[in-house]
């Protein structure tokens, strides 16, 4: 008997065309539905300055428009949904690009280019800095980050971790393009912020623990490390000399175009973890990268470090190798403030 030649390809390429097509759908259904949002908090604010009394105007206004569009499509429309509506308009208004229909400008239409869901920018709303919120606003959508994922690394302070080592012209770069990756130094923080692995501050753990955790909750771990990476081993064996030796993780990123080893340290960082970094970058410059790529970077993620160490261990044009705390835990904002003036303190 011959068996039936297979349709399992033909049958996937189906399914994807209709997934694609779903998901094209519900894109252009969110955009649809924030640019209107976006249209009704910029008709609400002008109707507002029409009014004599702005504030009691403005108010009776809401509510009476609550009610008649809750009479005419239902729920979604209470005062307090409305009031987000007008939010929105006033936190990105500046964003906005007018096209004239006419000569004398007296039809106007809004082109805004919103390119996340409505929940998106309800937790966007809620940054006060401008820069900050656009840095997020465009990570977001650059990393198809979930509102989950958008909530996560606000509160774990990304923009902060990476504005403490930025001077001005890099910062103001992260809220108009978002991270870009073109030397070493862009692609490492410090802390690193681990909290997803349900550690106490506290606990005790081993570095093999601690290496397990990470490998389990690799996901999270890559989208903490950031743009471009990708796993490529952990206890990656080198030997030479008879003398095994073993890096603890080992990633590859692919627009800095090298490998990028960590090693975990549950201690207090010493000079000797800078020195056997040292040696591991070494050994992939000369025996693993390829001629097209570039040099290997090391990060030594520690519970704790001495700026002292690490300035003195390595050479001054060190540019390859990192020294970064981690944190179990997300941190306080005390604890932001005075890492953001130890920092400060060092510059």
């Amino acid at each position: 008997m011959t068996n039936k030649p297979s349709n399992t390809n033909f049958f996937s390429q189906i399914v994807d065309l209709l997934q694609s097509a779903r998901n094209n759908v519900v894109r252009t259904i969110n955009q649809t539905m924030v640019t209107t949002y976006f249209e009704i908090g910029r008709k609400i604010v002008e109707e507002e300055q029409n009014g004599k009394d702005r504030a009691d105007y403005g108010k009776s206004l809401l509510q009476d428009l609550s009610k008649v569009l809750t009479s005419e499509f239902g729920k979604g429309f209470s005062v307090t949904n409305i009031q987000q509506m007008r939010s929105f308009y006033l936190s990105y208004q500046k964003q906005q690009t007018l096209s004239v229909k006419s000569e004398n400008a007296k039809q106007q239409t809004l082109s805004v280019n919103f390119k996340l869901s409505w929940s998106h920018y309800l937790k966007l709303m809620r940054i006060d800095d401008e820069n900050e919120r656009k840095f997020y606003e465009i990570e977001a959508e650059k990393n198809n980050w979930s509102v989950r994922e958008l909530e996560r690394q606000y509160d774990s302070a990304l923009y902060t971790r990476l504005v403490l080592s930025r001077d001005k012209e890099k910062v103001k770069e992260l809220s108009e393009k978002g991270l870009i990756l073109e030397k070493p130094k862009d692609a490492v923080k410090d802390p690193y912020i681990l909290e997803f692995l349900g550690l106490p501050e506290h606990s005790a753990y081993s570095e093999s623990q601690l290496e397990q955790e990470l490998i389990d909750k690799l996901e999270h771990f890559l989208l903490e490390l950031g743009n471009g990476f990708t796993f490529v081993a952990r206890q990656k064996r080198i030997s030479f000399d008879g003398k095994n030796f073993w890096i603890d993780l080992v990633f590859y990123n692919r627009f800095l175009k090298c490998f990028v080893l960590i090693d975990l340290k549950i201690g207090e960082l010493k000079h000797q973890d800078l020195g056997q970094m040292q040696m591991y970058v070494n050994y992939y410059d000369r025996e693993v990268r390829l001629e097209d790529e570039n040099k290997t970077i090391g990060i030594i993620l520690c519970k704790d470090k001495s700026e002292s160490v690490v300035e003195y261990t390595l050479p001054e044009n060190n540019e390859h190798i990192f020294a970064s705390k981690y944190k179990t835990v997300l941190p306080s904002k005390d604890e932001l403030k005075l890492l953001i003036n130890e920092k400060k303190s060092q510059r």
